[in-house]
């Protein structure tokens, strides 16, 4: 399912093909794809009615900085910033790819779907863990939960490793296994200079179809950004309990709050987030580019 683009106003020949709960995809006149990160938040599967203002920004500038940061690990997809005036600062300009069908997920820490699966399985994704784990525990080592697409609007299947290797080969599967803990243990082990602790996060790849790059994996989409990752303050974490994020963890709560008023369990799509959520969520963004980068967001 494609959403309606934003209309931007972009020259001629560049032409949208796809909309995603975040992104727009366009093919520019080179033939390569403009990938635009709009202002939306998506929650529980739905696209929320509000805008988070400047979100599209600190997710291509945060992209971008851990995509130079791991230039030397894995190949990205990514090939300029020099892009039409309307998307400049929320865009990118990017290689064709074939894109795997996997969402390479890493957990370093027990939380969220992942602690579902856990206290109903003893497990995740096949992977078993010890008994005794709590909301919030560091687990034995990072593991790698992938879990296969889903249309916009429909949710991702959690699948084990086996699977994995029957949708896209042995060879493949091994090497999106292997870039996805590579990743997960080089960001985590940043963020935590930062005073973060990585908690979680998901890759997305594709095979290179042109250039230095054909017929290998890449890294592509967004990387590291608090829409794919958990990022929890360092000197707060207390397994046990729900951990402060640095991510729309702050939305999601209040759309399960009896103040929204909304019933996740029905068909209708979310309220509009008030004015004091939409400032607090784009503040919450802010302050993991701010503490990851260095760098004042302006």
């Amino acid at each position: 399912m494609s959403m309606d683009p934003i209309p931007y106003d972009l020259p001629d020949g560049y032409t949208h093909i796809y909309s995603g709960k975040v992104r727009d995809l366009y093919t520019t006149p080179e033939d390569r794809l403009l990938f635009v990160a709009s202002d939306r938040i998506s929650a529980y599967d739905w696209v929320l009615p509000t805008l988070i203002p400047d979100k599209g920004r600190i997710l291509t500038e945060l992209s971008l900085w851990w995509f130079d940061l791991l230039e030397g690990v894995v190949p990205n997809h990514l090939r300029g910033t020099n892009v039409p005036s309307a998307v400049r600062g929320r865009a990118m300009i990017c290689d064709r790819l074939e894109m795997l069908p996997i969402e390479c997920v890493v957990r370093g820490y027990l939380t969220g779907s992942g602690l579902v699966d856990y206290r109903d399985a003893g497990s995740i994704c096949g992977v078993g863990l010890p008994p005794g784990l709590k909301d919030g525990s560091l687990l034995p080592k990072p593991i790698f939960t992938p879990a296969e697409k889903a249309p916009v609007g429909e949710h991702d299947r959690n699948v084990t490793f086996d699977e994995v290797m029957m949708l896209i080969g042995q060879e493949e599967a091994q090497e999106l296994k292997r870039l996805s803990l590579e990743i997960y243990r080089r960001a985590d082990a940043l963020s935590r200079e930062r005073g973060l602790i990585l908690a979680d996060t998901k890759f997305e790849f594709g095979i290179g179809l042109s250039g230095k790059y054909v017929g290998q994996v890449v890294l592509a989409d967004e990387v590291l950004t608090p829409d794919s990752s958990r990022f929890w303050p360092l000197l707060e974490w207390e397994p046990g309990q729900a951990q402060p994020s640095f991510d729309k963890q702050y939305v999601r709560d209040w759309l399960t709050s009896p103040e929204s008023g909304w019933d996740r369990a029905s068909d209708t799509p979310p309220p509009p987030l008030p004015d004091e959520v939409v400032e607090k969520t784009r503040a919450k963004y802010v302050e993991a580019y701010e503490r990851l980068t260095g760098e004042t967001f302006r």
